[in-house]
């Protein structure tokens, strides 16, 4: 019982404050350390760093970058969970009161859902000025494609795209993950996390060495993508968008995605505010051909940022609400309560 009031407690202080600010968060630390493994491993494959395996023509080991990849994936992943499974239990010993402030805390941590609609929301508030340069600017500190040549409604798209993928591994798979293991599995998948956006790119660098934090990102996501897309079917009924529209897109466009997860939520914001989304961006200069989710009823606006942030905060609220019910009925389950 003491999870469940955990989990609700860091829920709204996640909902009031967002963020701690002028705090190291542990997911920084935990790409520190991504980052150091795998320059260590790409030195230890070939006695050097992976700039100069370039400049000197190299022939790549891809098994042994592959393998290299797996136990970067398997030592930060466990690392993590041990290390917070480690703090949580020292500070039951000194105290349970301790033990629940500390849990409460990292799962306040672990949850973004001010943090999204806060960083989504300047971009809304550049478009409402006027200021495409500025909103081109802040788009681009969430997305990974070019933005200098977007317009109104590219960014804002980009925008709507990027708040509802983010309901599904920012928010709510989290918040699974916490009701079946705690702080120490929720940081556990914020590690999965973590190395899918830093090493699981299909560019010459990481392609084989992040192979693997690909496809644990793809299997850590697979059912929290899907729950987090009824969930929002259900807030947009709620909220009184177009819920059939979210069914149906749903179906039907829920794998038009290079992810296996990532269009299922964005399916369901597109059916639900009746606009079209993926198709082709350009990263890093080069045209990326994406299969388009929805259909354009009508162009994509800069309101539909707050539409979408709507669907955020009510899809959080019912999958807190789930989630307290799974943890509850563990609870029961392990205690004959």
């Amino acid at each position: 019982m003491k999870l469940v009031c955990a989990m609700l407690l860091g829920f709204v202080l996640d909902l009031i404050f967002g963020d701690p600010h002028g705090l190291v968060h542990p997911v920084q630390i935990i790409g520190w350390f991504i980052d150091k493994l795998k320059k260590g491993m790409q030195h230890l494959i070939y006695g050097c760093s992976y700039e100069e395996v370039k400049e000197k023509g190299i022939e790549r080991k891809v098994g042994m970058e592959k393998a290299a990849g797996f136990f970067l994936m398997l030592f930060i992943v466990a690392g993590t969970y041990a290390v917070m499974y480690g703090i949580l239990y020292v500070a039951g010993r000194i105290h349970p009161l301790l033990r629940f402030c500390l849990e409460t805390f990292f799962i306040y941590q672990i949850l973004a859902t001010k943090s999204l609609k806060k960083e989504s929301m300047k971009v809304y508030k550049k478009l409402k000025e006027g200021d495409l340069l500025g909103a081109r600017k802040e788009v681009s500190y969430l997305v990974g494609r070019d933005t200098e040549n977007l317009d109104e409604s590219e960014v804002a798209k980009a925008d709507v795209e990027t708040i509802a993928e983010n309901t599904a591994d920012g928010v709510i798979a989290p918040m699974l993950f916490i009701a079946l293991g705690g702080a120490p599995l929720g940081f556990a998948y914020k590690a999965v996390n973590t190395l899918d956006s830093m090493v699981a790119y299909r560019n010459e660098e990481l392609i084989h060495i992040g192979f693997f934090s690909a496809k644990m990102d793809d299997i850590c996501n697979f059912v929290p993508a899907r729950f987090a897309a009824v969930m929002m079917m259900l807030a947009a009924f709620f909220l009184r968008f177009d819920f059939k529209g979210a069914v149906r897109i749903f179906k039907r466009d829920r794998f038009a995605h290079l992810s296996p997860n990532s269009a299922q939520t964005e399916a369901v914001a597109a059916g639900a505010l009746q606009i079209q989304l993926g198709g082709t961006h350009n990263y890093f200069g080069k045209a990326v051909v994406k299969p388009t989710i929805g259909d354009a009823i009508r162009p994509v606006e800069y309101e539909d940022i707050k539409r979408t942030n709507q669907l955020l905060y009510v899809s959080a609220f019912l999958s807190m609400a789930v989630c307290t019910l799974i943890t509850f009925l563990i609870y029961v389950q392990l205690f004959n309560v």
